[in-house]
């Protein structure tokens, strides 16, 4: 579909913005131990089966898992996703458990974005992706850097790295704002389904919105959409 807007006259993968969000589990909360004891549980033949000794149809989630931001806890998974930075096309999304660190999956949002012929210019980010792992793979792919520079314990910010930083959140704010409408408007803070896999694909393929809401969803639905007004505008 997105080489098929391409072929319209649309400049895909001219830049590339990546983030993370937290998406609450589709089941509640329990705690770690609780957890570890549900999951060899359902490793057991008798855990594959319900009360009355038939095989599970639904069950709890136990593919989520717990991590903490801004002191907050937090229950459930977490969508990893790169986000055109021209025209808003979702390129690429990755569902993992929440604890899953942002920083590794530059390279795989990055991979997953390459739908043209079109090579990607430069890959923006927050400062959640600095470090050298991430700036020796955009070098070694001619990539330019857009990832944002963080203070460390040897050295701080320069009055450069700082403009640099502002600059680039102009830039990465799209991505932003995928997550924002799509929590708003399609309930996408929390998952729909307590397996990891249905919720990759319920990312993927979600419906869209009325055709009179601004907002958009994720996945196809959202670029089809979005590349439909662009066209026509």
């Amino acid at each position: 579909m997105l080489s098929q807007f391409a072929s319209r006259g649309l400049t895909i993968n001219e830049g590339i913005a990546i983030d993370a969000r937290l998406v609450q589990s589709a089941s509640h909360p329990i705690n770690k131990e609780k957890l570890k004891e549900e999951k060899q549980k359902r490793e057991t033949p008798e855990g594959k089966l319900n009360k009355k000794g038939n095989p599970l149809k639904f069950s709890r989630d136990l593919e989520s898992d717990w991590t903490v931001k801004n002191d907050v806890p937090h229950f459930g998974f977490k969508e990893h996703a790169s986000v055109d930075t021209r025209y808003g096309f979702v390129l690429a999304t990755e569902i993992t458990p929440a604890s899953h660190h942002d920083s590794p999956y530059l390279p795989l949002c990055v991979a997953g974005s390459c739908h043209t012929k079109e090579p990607i210019k430069k890959v923006y980010a927050d400062k959640g992706y600095f470090g050298k792992p991430n700036r020796d793979f955009l070098a070694m792919n001619k990539f330019a850097d857009g990832i944002m520079r963080k203070e460390t314990t040897t050295a701080k910010l320069t009055d450069y790295e700082k403009e640099r930083n502002k600059q680039i959140s102009k830039k990465r704010y799209i991505v932003e704002q995928y997550f924002g409408l799509s929590h708003l408007h399609n309930n996408a803070f929390r998952a729909r389904f307590p397996r990891l896999i249905k919720n990759a694909i319920d990312a993927l393929f979600s419906q869209t919105c009325p055709v009179e809401c601004e907002a958009y969803s994720t996945g196809m639905a959202f670029n089809l959409l979005r590349g439909t007004r662009v066209v026509s505008a």
